[in-house]
C-alpha cells in the first residue's frame, strides 16, 4: 500500500486498517498483562501524579534509576502512550519502566486528557508543558535534563515525534532547542487525514482537516540534525495493518534517513506485542531505546 492508495480507501476499509483490536483477537490478554505488571512496577520506589500543569489530567509519574545515579544524572526516557488519543491512561504503562530504571535510566510517564474532551492539538500542547517540566525538574530526581529520549507507543509515537520537532524557545525563552535529544516510534500515527476520515474515531477525534494536517509529523519539515536536533527511529510489527507498516515507511520518505536512521518491521509482533517488546529486555525494540539513551 502507498499513501494514495490508503487516502482512497473508504471509511469501512479505513476501520479494517486501523481498528487494532478487531485485528488482535487477544489484545485484551495484552491490557490485562500490562495493568497487573503496572500495578507491580508501582511498588517499586517511583513518585506519582507529579503536576506538570493545572489540568486534572496533567500529571506525570517518576521512576528514578535503580542504584545510584550517574554520574551527572541518569538518561531520561519519557514514555508516551497511545489509545487513539481517546483511552488509556498513565497507570496502564508503568511496566514501561522497570528494564530501563534497572539499566540506569530515570523513566518519566505523562498523561494527557482524552479526546473528545480535548482536541489532537491540545494533547500535543500538553506533552510539550510535560516536557518542560521534565527539563526543568528531572534532576531533582536523579536524571539528566540534557539526556532526554521521547518514546511512543500508536498515538504516543506521533506524540514523540511533534516532540521531536517543537520549536521549544517559542513555547518559552528558557527550554533548550534541543530539549528532546531522539525519539523512538513504536507503531507511530504520522499522518492524520486518513485517521480524520476513519469511522470509528470520527466520533472522538473529531479531527477538521486544518488540525489533521497541523499535527501531522509527515507533513511538517524534517527537525533537521544539523538544525541541532536528533534522530527518530520508527519500528513497527510485522504482523501490523498495512496502514501501520506505511506510515513507519512514511515518516523515513519524509524527514529522510539522516533524521530516520532507523525504519524497521519486526517479524511475528502485532500493534500490542510491539509495545510488550520494549520492556522485554533483549528484544530488538528494547535495545534500540537503550541505544538512543546512551
Amino acid at each position: 500500500m502507498n499513501f494514495a492508495q490508503l487516502q482512497q480507501l473508504d471509511g469501512a476499509a479505513l476501520d479494517r486498517q486501523y481498528n487494532n483490536r478487531a485485528l488482535v483477537p487477544d489484545f485484551a490478554e495484552h491490557l490485562a498483562r500490562w495493568a497487573a505488571d503496572s500495578a507491580r512496577a508501582r511498588t517499586q520506589p517511583c513518585t506519582l501524579d507529579l503536576a506538570y500543569g493545572t489540568g486534572p489530567s496533567e500529571t506525570l509519574d517518576v521512576f528514578p534509576a535503580a542504584g545510584s545515579a550517574q554520574a551527572g544524572g541518569a538518561p531520561v526516557l519519557v514514555f508516551l502512550h497511545g489509545g487513539y488519543w481517546r483511552g488509556l491512561d498513565k497507570a496502564d504503562h508503568s511496566f514501561v519502566a522497570p528494564p530501563f530504571t534497572q539499566a540506569g535510566a530515570c523513566v518519566v510517564v505523562p498523561n494527557y486528557a482524552l479526546c473528545p474532551a480535548v482536541t489532537v492539538p491540545q494533547i500535543v500542547m500538553q506533552m510539550v508543558k510535560a516536557l518542560a517540566w521534565t527539563w526543568r525538574h528531572v534532576a531533582h530526581y536523579g536524571g539528566d535534563p540534557s539526556r532526554i529520549t521521547v518514546a511512543g507507543h500508536s498515538a504516543g509515537a506521533q506524540l514523540a515525534a511533534m516532540l521531536l520537532a517543537c520549536q521549544w524557545q517559542s513555547w518559552a525563552a528558557d527550554l533548550p532547542p534541543r530539549l528532546v535529544r531522539n525519539a523512538l516510534s513504536i507503531s507511530g500515527l504520522f499522518e492524520l487525514e486518513s485517521i480524520r476520515r476513519t469511522p470509528h474515531l470520527q466520533l472522538d477525534l473529531r479531527l477538521t482537516p486544518a488540525q489533521a494536517r497541523k499535527v501531522s509529523p509527515a507533513w511538517l519539515p524534517s527537525p533537521g540534525v544539523a538544525a541541532g536536533r536528533g534522530q527518530l527511529y520508527s519500528v513497527a510489527g510485522g504482523d501490523e495493518s498495512p496502514a501501520f507498516l506505511l506510515h513507519n515507511q512514511m515518516i523515513q520518505q519524509a524527514w529522510g534517513r539522516r533524521v530516520v536512521p532507523v525504519c524497521e518491521v519486526m517479524p511475528g509482533l502485532n500493534h500490542f506485542s510491539m509495545l510488550g517488546a520494549l520492556a522485554q529486555r533483549g528484544t530488538r525494540v528494547n535495545q534500540l531505546a537503550l541505544e538512543l539513551l546512551a
